[in-house]
């Protein structure tokens, strides 16, 4: 049988209802990190909309580690409970909660989209220095990271794991940890980031060293009967960047690490790449990894249509889709396309009546 967007996924002991995941969104809506009404009204009404998974914002392992100060943290034990509160609730709307461990790095300090693009001074951000790979900055303006120590690079790998056990307590069921978009264990992956020397940088296997050893930690933490998941950019889309046959060679090595699927995405290590973003631009990456890595892959990026999403999983280009500003037009974008192609509709019983 035919595997299409509102078959069941079996990943590991967790069973997804269908293939529709609400991809990882900042809100920019916390402070000290804590999660809050917003996010229950936010996470859970795409939960009651029908999804399979979602998988709430870059929630950061440490607090340098925040894209702004707002950002969903997870790096204290205060941002369990918060969190328990809103994943609690999306499991009873039978979508299974997921959170993206993540560090910012050199892109780290910036204010909310909404109040302007240019970085935050120290005092306003409220932490001194940016962590990078190297003492590159992302772009004119932005302040020159410091080059992680070794006991820098250390702190990283535990706070990922410590945050893995921190979001198995809330009650997540699915972690996946942020390798993509030019933030940190990106800026390491990428050689327009990282100019090291030593055995964090130079050649493959030391530039990719940072985001094994990550996955290694929350692996060792995190239930072997749940899902780990990495999000990763598959091109700098930039000559001389990190690149789709690269992407295949370490996700051969994160499958052996215990990762159950790659989060195909693209871009972000420095400002000037040229994106040819066009509906399903990416679905390319997920498919060839998919094929050449023997790894389940999700597709994101442009998928608005059911058709579109039902043809990426029907035709094994990925075993999922991840839907971002889509579902933030339209929350219950899954019943509607659960509609559109024929299957049953998995709506609340609050809802039944009126759908």
């Amino acid at each position: 049988m035919t595997d299409h967007l509102f078959s069941p996924l079996a990943c590991r002991g967790l069973t997804l209802r269908n293939r529709v995941v609400m991809s990882p969104m900042c809100q920019y809506s916390c402070v000290d990190g804590l999660a809050n009404d917003w996010h229950l009204m936010h996470l859970g009404s795409r939960a009651a909309g029908g999804v399979g998974a979602i998988i709430a914002e870059a929630a950061a392992v440490q607090p340098q580690g925040r894209i702004s100060p707002a950002d969903l943290g997870i790096w204290d034990d205060r941002h369990v409970e918060p969190l328990r509160r809103v994943f609690a609730f999306v499991a009873r709307q039978g979508a299974a909660p997921g959170i993206q461990l993540a560090h910012a790095g050199r892109k780290a300090g910036t204010p909310p989209p909404w109040q302007g693009g240019q970085p935050l001074s120290p005092a306003e951000r409220g932490w001194p220095d940016l962590a990078a790979p190297s003492a590159l900055p992302f772009a004119d303006g932005y302040h020159v990271p410091v080059a992680m120590t070794e006991e820098d690079i250390a702190g990283v790998i535990k706070a990922f794991a410590a945050a893995a056990g921190r979001a198995l307590a809330a009650g997540a069921q699915i972690v996946e940890v942020h390798a993509a978009h030019g933030y940190l264990l990106h800026q390491f992956l990428s050689p327009l980031s990282n100019r090291r020397s030593d055995r964090w940088g130079g050649s493959f296997e030391g530039r990719t060293r940072l985001t094994r050893e990550v996955v290694a930690a929350v692996r060792a933490v995190w239930p072997g009967h749940l899902p780990l998941w990495i999000r990763i950019s598959a091109t700098d889309w930039v000559d001389g960047g990190w690149n789709d046959d690269e992407s295949v060679e370490l996700s051969r090595e994160l499958v052996k690490l215990g990762v159950d699927l790659i989060d195909c995405s693209s871009g972000g290590a420095v400002p000037d790449a040229v994106i040819p973003a066009a509906p399903g631009f990416q679905v390319r990456f997920a498919e060839r990894i998919r094929r050449e890595a023997g790894v389940a892959t999700g597709a994101v990026g442009l998928i608005t249509e059911a058709a579109q999403a039902d043809a990426v999983v029907r035709e094994g280009r990925a075993d999922l889709v991840l839907l971002g500003r889509v579902l933030l037009r339209e929350p219950h974008w899954t019943l509607q396309a659960a509609r559109a192609l024929g299957q049953p509709v998995p709506a609340p019983q609050q809802y039944l009546r009126g759908i």
